[in-house]
């Protein structure tokens, strides 16, 4: 059994599939085409086609509605928020996602002012329209922050944060790969400049999209140093970079002599796209007989992991992954087996 659900994924609208996580069901739906998986939504999700939406018959909380137009206050009102999330320097697709949130909450009270809604239509809409409609506990938080933050910022409004229902966050532990799978997977290509991409991920702990903006001058080779400019939370941050992995670099400029980006599509100038780089990964994986539903963001987990195994401390390791908050990198304690292969099992003395 499974359930589907459209989605707004780094700004393409996707096809989200809930199933058992069984290794037969995983290895069934990794050979569909477009098949990606999710590690920050934990989900694998599809390319939102026609034949894909006949197929799983997903719903979709961002439909459009025809009939139900918007009044001119609340589509005015909804403009100013865009362009004080846009102020703000918020992402693309969250604007994106919050905007169509509020839309959908506003057609749900097609017939209310703004101005009159309160926490206790919040929880009904919950109740009766997103856990009615069996959508996802992201959708649901998504759906949450986008109302608060309208009416904290248009509407000047702070609503009791206490009575808004959010669902519990799932205590998943990070998938962690061995050293020998790493380097199985790093192996695997002969075209440096693939080699080159995946080393670096998992050489500095990157995550898909800091790797594709990179520039050649963001290696400073006299220094060691990578530096990451911008990435989650507006932040720059500074990575060590071997000699090993500066040479490995040095061969891939050499043959390719990237312009604008470090790693450019077919085209100079233009960005390796996030889908090229999932499709390099995903050819190391075949070629190296590793059937886990490995994907890059498994690579910046086994650098943490590896990098605890080895000693390194806690708060560096977020420095490094740039975690803003300490808990977030803890969770590498829970996969780490240094301290877990000292431990005598009783079973070894019956």
């Amino acid at each position: 059994m499974y359930r589907s659900q459209v989605i707004y994924h780094q700004g393409q609208r996707r096809i989200a599939v809930y199933f058992d996580n069984t290794p037969e069901l995983t290895s069934r739906f990794r050979k569909l085409e477009g098949a990606r998986w999710s590690s920050s939504l934990r989900v694998w999700h599809l390319p939102c086609t026609p034949e894909y939406e006949k197929q799983f018959n997903p719903t979709d909380p961002f439909k459009k509605v025809p009939e139900i137009k918007l009044d001119d206050k609340k589509i005015a009102a909804i403009l100013t928020f865009e362009q004080w999330l846009k102020s703000r320097r918020y992402s693309p697709n969250t604007i994106k996602s919050y905007l169509e949130a509020l839309r959908v909450f506003f057609r749900y009270y097609i017939d209310r002012e703004m101005n009159s809604i309160d926490n206790e239509d919040i929880i009904r809409f919950n109740n009766e329209y997103i856990l009615k409609k069996n959508l996802s506990s992201s959708y649901q938080n998504q759906m949450v922050n986008a109302i608060k933050l309208f009416y904290r910022t248009v509407e000047n409004r702070n609503l009791e944060i206490e009575k808004l229902h959010r669902p519990k966050s799932e205590k998943t532990l990070p998938n962690v790969l061995s050293k020998e799978e790493v380097k199985a997977i790093l192996n695997a290509h002969g075209n440096t400049k693939h080699v080159a991409m995946l080393s670096l991920i998992y050489a500095c702990g990157l995550r898909r999209n800091e790797l594709i903006s990179l520039k050649p001058q963001d290696i400073d080779s006299k220094r060691g140093i990578l530096i990451i400019r911008q990435s989650k939370g507006k932040k720059d941050r500074i990575a060590p970079i071997s000699l090993k992995l500066i040479e490995l670099l040095r061969q891939y400029y050499i043959s390719n002599k990237p312009t604008t980006w470090l790693f450019e599509g077919q085209h100079k100038g233009i960005q390796y796209s996030a889908e090229s780089l999932q499709s390099v990964l995903k050819q190391a994986l075949k070629k190296a007989n590793i059937t886990k539903p490995v994907t890059l963001h498994w690579l910046r987990h086994s650098y943490a992991t590896h990098l605890l195994e080895a000693g390194t401390d806690l708060r560096y390791i977020q420095e490094l992954l740039g975690h803003s908050s300490s808990r977030t990198t803890e969770i590498y304690t829970h996969v780490s087996t240094k301290n877990l292969q000292n431990i005598k099992s009783p079973f070894d003395d019956l």
